[in-house]
């Protein structure tokens, strides 16, 4: 049997080893270190990273960053854009629908859809009619006394004719109980009363006496100094466009008093303009309730009060609701003042752009210094020599709600004042054109104040919204009240107190000066129960 090899120790490895492939040259490294009494070094740990299989992922997150600062980017720019042009979510709505009318289905599916969420963010959800303040509008209990004078009874509508044609200053006609049916050019009024002893169109008491018009206008005044009190006053024409007004006022019928009457379903309900050269300055509308049934299907202009050319007019105390269109269509306002006049106020009214009609195909606006404008020129008080529509102009302690546009509007009116407004559920205060100059002055407005096309708005002490929070649903000026859908206006929080630079009546007729709330009430609370 053959021999084992003898046993060798083993060598160190060589260069040659490695050169012949049979050794690592990380084993001559290390015999090295043992030759020179080195400790063998720690293998270091190794972290493997996975790499995504695809260069996809790298890229989608890569567009995730930069999507978000373009968004980010979008949203300032998206911001920066609403507020240059001025216009609330309502205002948007409309117009989105409008431009998607006529395109592909799809386009007009997702304007809607657009339109929808901005109204839901801006306007108020209403269920049932609001409860109105007792001081608002004609009252049976406000009918007041007949003036002393000689009374002239009516019981037809052929004597009421004959007494207005024979009418001497101081007299008072009254009519009796009873309809009366009024057609053809209506009734004219022409004969003059004095300042000192104006004649009287009356009923005993709010209703005793209805006029039913048939007429374009159911009374045409042309002559000074007439009071027309406790009449119920209805249109009653199968066309809309044919009962324009109840009352139109012209001329040389100044210190005109249209006071405590209920009239409905007209166009314009009064109407105030020039004829002739002159002007039916310093009249007044207090305590009327103006409304109407049905939307107006007409092209002519739906206003209740329609004020053009005639200065120094008090419009104070009525109710006007429900003045829109059947159609889309141009703007209809409660109450304007325009036409180069100048002096007018309206204050302490309640409007109501939809009280028992919802939902107005046409922007709805509240009360105007400058409505729409005056067309043409030649209607104009000094023939568009002015340049502006109304000169101090005021619109004060007013209650408006319920607006599809904005509450307030000042159009070219030259140092106007809006003080003490509460606004609801509208698009809020607009000021309007180069030509305007307006104080906004301790107003509660739940919605924006906005000053457009290089209009000059000076505002102080008011409690609004700002207007991108309209978009997100924001309105903090609905808070301080109970129910502003129900018009329950009691205070849930008190704001702070402002001061009032003169002393003044609220809206429910309380006195209030120095330190006040803002707004056109101090407690409504107090107001319910005045009215009671």
């Amino acid at each position: 049997m053959a021999r084992p090899p003898a046993w060798e120790p083993p060598r160190e490895p060589s260069l040659a080893d490695v050169a012949a492939g049979t050794v690592a040259p990380r084993m001559i490294r290390r015999a090295e270190r043992e030759r020179r009494g080195e400790k063998p070094t720690e293998r270091r740990k190794v972290i493997r990273v996975r790499r995504p299989r695809s260069p996809i992922w790298g890229w989608l997150l890569a567009l995730l960053v930069l999507g978000v600062f373009a968004g980010a980017a979008a949203v300032g720019g998206l911001g920066w854009y609403l507020m240059d042009v001025g216009r609330t979510p309502r205002e948007w709505a409309p117009y989105i629908q409008q431009r998607a009318a006529g395109n592909h289905a799809l386009i007009v599916m997702a304007a809607g859809k657009v339109a929808g969420f901005l109204d839901a963010m801006d306007r108020l959800e209403r269920f049932g009619e609001p409860a109105l303040p007792p001081q608002a509008g004609a009252s049976v209990a406000r009918s007041g006394t007949a003036p002393a004078g000689m009374v002239k009874l009516v019981t037809s509508t052929p004597q009421l004719e004959a007494a207005l044609a024979a009418a001497t200053p101081g007299q008072v006609i009254q009519l009796l109980p009873g309809t009366y049916t009024v057609g053809g050019r209506g009734l004219q009024v022409t004969r003059p009363g004095t300042p000192s002893a104006p004649i009287t169109l009356r009923a005993e008491r709010l209703g005793d006496a209805s006029i039913e018009s048939y007429a374009v206008a159911a009374f045409k005044i042309s002559a000074p100094h007439w009071v027309v009190e406790n009449l119920a006053i209805r249109g009653m024409c199968e066309s809309h466009k044919d009962c324009e007004h109840a009352f139109h006022v012209v001329g040389g019928a100044a210190g005109t008093v249209i006071r405590n009457n209920r009239i409905e379903d007209f166009n314009a309900h009064v109407k105030i303009n020039g004829e002739g050269g002159t002007f039916p300055d310093r009249g007044r509308i207090e305590g009327n309730s103006l409304t109407n049934r049905a939307a107006r299907d007409t092209r002519n202009p739906v206003t209740p009060i329609d004020l053009v050319a005639a200065s120094h007019w008090r419009i104070a105390g009525n109710f006007i609701a429900d003045f829109q269109r059947a159609y889309r269509g141009g703007a209809t306002y409660a109450a304007f003042m325009k036409g180069e006049g100048e002096g007018t106020v309206m204050e302490r009214n309640v409007v109501l752009c939809e009280w028992k009609l919802l939902g107005a195909k046409s922007p709805t606006v509240g009360l105007s210094v400058g409505g729409g404008g005056t067309f043409p020129d030649a209607v104009k008080r000094q023939q568009g020599a002015l340049g502006v529509e109304q000169v101090a102009g005021v619109i004060r302690d007013n209650l408006i709600a319920f607006c599809n546009d904005v509450g307030i509007y000042v159009n070219k009116g030259q140092r106007s004042l809006i003080a003490n407004n509460t606004v609801l559920d509208t698009a809020g205060i607009s000021v309007r054109f180069a030509e305007s100059s307006a104080d906004v002055v301790g107003n509660v407005v739940d919605g924006a104040i906005l000053a457009r096309d290089a209009a000059l708005l000076r505002e102080r002490d008011n409690l609004g919204t700002p207007l991108l929070g309209l978009f997100v649903g924001q309105h903090p000026v609905r808070d301080v009240f109970r129910d502003v859908a129900k018009l329950d206006l009691r205070w849930r929080e008190r704001p702070a107190q402002i001061t009032l630079a003169e002393w003044r009546a609220d809206l429910c007729g309380m006195e209030r000066m120095g330190r006040a709330m803002p707004g056109a009430f101090e407690d409504y609370a107090k107001c319910r129960d005045a009215g009671r």
